[in-house]
C-alpha cells in the first residue's frame, strides 16, 4: 500500500496535456483521476470551455489542480520544457511511430526521470472525438496506446489517464530514485523543434530534400533522433554543425557571385 504522505517527488514532474477537450466535464474528471494518482500538472490547450462550474463538480475534491492548470493556444507550448513526451492513441498508426504499451509508458517516464532530476515528462491526450492528428503525433517521441478488447478499445477520455496515471504511480516503486545516467540534461521539446526547423531548413539550402516529400522525410528524421535520446549538448553540436554547413554554402554562392 502507497503512503498517500509520501508520494514519489517524480510524480510531479509528469504533465497531462487535454488537447481541445470538448466537454467540460471530461476536464474535472480528469482531473480527480490525477489527483487519485498523485499528478499535479494539468495543460489544456484550446478547451472548448473553462472554467466551467461542469468541471469544478466533476472534480469533486480536485479543483485545486484546476486553479492551477494552464491554458495554451497550441501543443507546442503546452510541450515546452518537456524532454520526453507520450501521444496517447487508441489507434496504431500507419505512420511508424515508436510505440509502447501503457505500463511501458510508465517505466520509460519514471527512468527519465530519474535520470535528470530536471526533466519533465508530457502525457499528451488528445479530442474526444478524433483524437491526436498526425501533425500532433509528430509532436511525440512515442505513440502511447492502452492495450483492450480490439472490437471495442475506445475509453473515456478521464478513464485513460486513470489508467495511465496509475501505471506511473506504480512505476515509482519499482525504478530508482537516482541515477548516474545523463551527464547533460536531455533537451526538452522545443529544443528539439528548433532543432528539426535548423536541419530542414539547411537541407533545403543544400537541395537534399525535396519539398514534396518534407512530411515525410522529417517525419522519419524525428523518429530517428527521439530514439536517441539527445540531450543538450548533443543539440548544441548537432545544430553547430549545421550552422557551419550553412556558412560554408554561403561562402561558396558569394565565391561563384563574384567569378
Amino acid at each position: 500500500m502507497i503512503d498517500e504522505y509520501a508520494l514519489d517527488s517524480r510524480l510531479a514532474r509528469i504533465r497531462v496535456v487535454l488537447v481541445e477537450t470538448s466537454h467540460p466535464g471530461n476536464i474535472g474528471a480528469v482531473a480527480r483521476a490525477m489527483k487519485n494518482m498523485g499528478l499535479s500538472q494539468l495543460v489544456l490547450v484550446n478547451p472548448k470551455e473553462f472554467p466551467s462550474q461542469v468541471a469544478s463538480a466533476r472534480a469533486s475534491s480536485a479543483c485545486d489542480l484546476l486553479n492551477r492548470a494552464k491554458v495554451v493556444e497550441s501543443l507546442p507550448e503546452a510541450l515546452i520544457g518537456a524532454q520526453v513526451v507520450f501521444g496517447a492513441s487508441a489507434r496504431l498508426r500507419k505512420v511508424a511511430w515508436p510505440q509502447c504499451d501503457v505500463r511501458e509508458t510508465a517505466a520509460l517516464s519514471l527512468q527519465a526521470l530519474s535520470a535528470d532530476q530536471e526533466a519533465q515528462v508530457a502525457l499528451v491526450f488528445g479530442r474526444e472525438d478524433s483524437g491526436l492528428s498526425n501533425a500532433e503525433l509528430d509532436l511525440c517521441h512515442y505513440l502511447a496506446h492502452i492495450p483492450s478488447n480490439p472490437s471495442y478499445s475506445s475509453l473515456n477520455i478521464s478513464a485513460a489517464v486513470q489508467v495511465f496515471a496509475y501505471e506511473c504511480l506504480m512505476a515509482t516503486q519499482f525504478t530508482p530514485l537516482s541515477s548516474q545516467g545523463y551527464r547533460h540534461a536531455l533537451a526538452s521539446s522545443d529544443q528539439l523543434e528548433g532543432f528539426y526547423q535548423h536541419l530542414l531548413q539547411a537541407l533545403q539550402q543544400v537541395g537534399f530534400v525535396d519539398p514534396a516529400k518534407n512530411a515525410r522525410f522529417m517525419r522519419r528524421m524525428r523518429r530517428l533522433f527521439n530514439r536517441a535520446a539527445l540531450d543538450i549538448k548533443e543539440i548544441d553540436i548537432l545544430r553547430g554543425i549545421l550552422t557551419a554547413t550553412q556558412r560554408k554554402l554561403a561562402q561558396v554562392r558569394s565565391s561563384k557571385d563574384e567569378r
